[in-house]
């Protein structure tokens, strides 16, 4: 579960718990966690006061935090200084079909950890499902912002039709559609001709278990910021399309060619 993994995370990499808030950063300021925030440092990881963590809100970079006062359901907090400041990664969003039960959230999950900036859920016409859990897809990803030392997490639009998507589409960032039907350019040959001179815009729209219909290929390939791509001979469920096409982005023009965070670890 997330506090197992936390923990086993920390004891790799002999860090301090990250909790992502929403309150501004600035040295010396005060921050008080939310009740479900408090039980989680005094009651799951056994925190008191003087013990230190890391927080994060997005926007302005990675503090350490000392624990001034620790209670059942309140926790106060003193920034100590900045560790991280803020950087932005690549500006990559993902649309993306729901699927059934835990398959979005681990969809959700490791899109966070590959650092998509944007997550847009659309319904198409052989979409399987028709609820999406903002709400829970939210926690999934400041989850694994916490525990991948992300300084921000992903936006979360609500769900919506995917002619609606399209309808308010910004036509300056290039959609690279999943092309299941083999249709589409191959997905190292396409992002090798982009320019990135300038940091390019571009999303991945990613279709359902069903595939797009006939009627909304035709749709997509209409427009002028849509591109397909393949994703090599196989025929890849729906998530693991996503991460691939996903990694394929931040491997040749992405953040992967960013040197990796130095990491501490105990037995060095």
């Amino acid at each position: 579960d997330h506090v197992a993994t936390l923990k086993q995370t920390m004891t790799q990499h002999n860090s301090k718990p990250r909790l992502y808030v929403r309150h501004d950063l600035t040295e010396s300021g005060v921050v008080t966690l939310s009740s479900d925030q408090s039980h989680y440092l005094g009651r799951v990881m056994r925190l008191v006061a003087g013990d230190e963590i890391n927080l994060f809100n997005g926007r302005h970079g990675e503090w350490s935090a000392k624990i001034e006062t620790m209670a059942k359901k309140s926790c106060t907090l003193l920034l100590t200084g900045q560790i991280r400041a803020q950087s932005k990664g690549t500006d990559l969003w993902l649309a993306f079909a729901p699927l059934k039960k835990s398959r979005t959230d681990f969809l959700v999950e490791k899109a966070t950890e590959l650092g998509v900036a944007r997550l847009l859920p659309v319904f198409t016409l052989h979409t399987d499902t028709g609820r999406v859990n903002t709400e829970r897809l939210a926690k999934v990803c400041t989850e694994a912002a916490e525990q991948t030392e992300r300084l921000g997490i992903p936006d979360i639009s609500e769900p919506q039709r995917l002619a609606d998507l399209l309808a308010t589409w910004p036509e300056n960032r290039l959609l690279l559609v999943a092309d299941e039907t083999g249709g589409g350019q191959p997905i190292a040959q396409v992002l090798g001709s982009l320019d990135t001179s300038a940091a390019p815009l571009l999303a991945l729209l990613i279709g359902p278990e069903g595939g797009f219909s006939s009627g909304e290929i035709e749709t997509l390939r209409k427009l002028p910021f849509s591109l397909f791509i393949g994703l090599g001979p196989r025929i890849l469920r729906a998530e693991t399309a996503a991460l691939a096409a996903m990694a394929c982005i931040q491997s040749i023009i992405g953040d992967w060619n960013s040197p990796p965070r130095p990491v501490t670890r105990k037995d060095q």
